[in-house]
């Protein structure tokens, strides 16, 4: 039973029936073209047994591609899979935004990932995301949201948790990660965790798995494979399909600090020195922007923090004060690895 106000969000499918059922969560929306319309995001559940429950989600950002695509081949596949517990499908969190391709929701200009718990009489984007939180995380035991980077930052691809205060709770998610098994797994740190889904599930005691699977605004077939694999692998991890993961080599990195982040305070054209995953060393000028309104104007310099390795860079070529330039991981030796 959901507590507060009743959503307005209603499920065609039935979480608690056995077998692979695919529909929608319907959430009245009257607007211009449809005065008793309905946002219509598609869904999908599979149920067989009595083993723990896997919440698989993407979209949460709309120009994020390399989730949606693994859960919709896994949604046909369901069918073929001998499964002990259940795992429910949400391709598209912020539907609106993935049809508009933009990373916020044209509707109501909202970033699903900054607004949670939500709220039943909110925005269109708020009163999803308190059906997520309180209609369907109660029945995860696990978690696995996707992410990249959208239009505006590309990544090493990798699998992510995070520093928890419950450190029991921290290595269920840190071996969740690895048995994702992505070619990095890093101990991330955010800029600002206020209204994450990633804040409301770690709160709420789930195991969670988070990923950043390169970027651009688009999607690569390799970075689509590690999507691909990385699910099987955690179905297999906790149980709900029968197996080992397949287990390539992982290679493990940390945040340490807000070093690990460059900031721009000035307007013009990215040049990165370093490209993803090369070694950079502290000191050493790891961005230059280059002022668009004359010649012959020196750069401005943007120096590593820290030794490690480039994670993470800024996309487009053109970049704007306030942006992140660049994210420097530090890798680290993980017993067992």
């Amino acid at each position: 039973m959901m507590s507060g106000p009743p959503s307005p969000v209603e499920p065609t499918v039935d979480f608690a029936a056995e077998g692979v059922q695919h529909g929608f969560l319907r959430l009245p929306w009257s607007r211009d073209d449809s005065a008793w319309g309905n946002l219509m995001i598609p869904i999908s559940v599979a149920r067989q047994g009595l083993g723990p429950t896997l919440l698989i989600t993407g979209g949460n950002h709309g120009d994020e591609y390399e989730g949606p695509l693994a859960i919709l081949d896994l949604a046909r596949r369901l069918e073929g899979m001998t499964l002990d517990g259940r795992v429910i499908l949400l391709p598209f969190m912020n539907y609106p935004a993935v049809k508009a391709a933009r990373r916020t929701s044209p509707i109501d200009g909202r970033n699903m990932n900054r607004i949670f718990p939500g709220s039943a009489t909110g925005s269109l984007s708020e009163k999803v995301a308190d059906f997520i939180l309180r209609g369907l995380l109660p029945m995860a035991d696990v978690v696995l949201d996707f992410h990249s980077g959208g239009r505006t930052l590309d990544f090493l691809p990798f699998a992510a948790s995070h520093i928890l205060p419950d450190k029991t709770q921290e290595a269920r998610c840190d071996a969740a990660v690895a048995a994702f098994n992505a070619p990095y797994c890093v101990k991330m740190l955010e800029i600002d965790a206020v209204g994450m889904f990633d804040t409301a599930v770690e709160e709420a005691g789930k195991t969670f798995v988070t990923t950043e699977l390169r970027g651009g605004g688009t999607a690569t077939a390799r970075s689509v494979q590690v999507a691909r694999r990385g699910i099987v692998n955690l179905m297999r991890h906790v149980g709900i399909l029968d197996g080992e993961p397949e287990l390539a080599p992982s290679r493990f990195l940390d945040m340490p600090s807000a070093d690990c982040f460059t900031f721009a305070d000035a307007d013009g054209m990215l040049e990165l020195t370093a490209d993803l995953g090369d070694p950079v060393q502290a000191g050493e000028v790891l961005a230059r922007i280059w002022p668009l309104g004359r010649t012959g104007a020196a750069p401005a310099e943007y120096r590593a923090a820290m030794d490690g390795l480039l994670i993470a860079r800024h996309f487009p070529g053109l970049t704007q004060s306030g942006d992140c330039l660049a994210v420097v991981g530090v890798e680290v030796e993980v017993a067992g690895s």
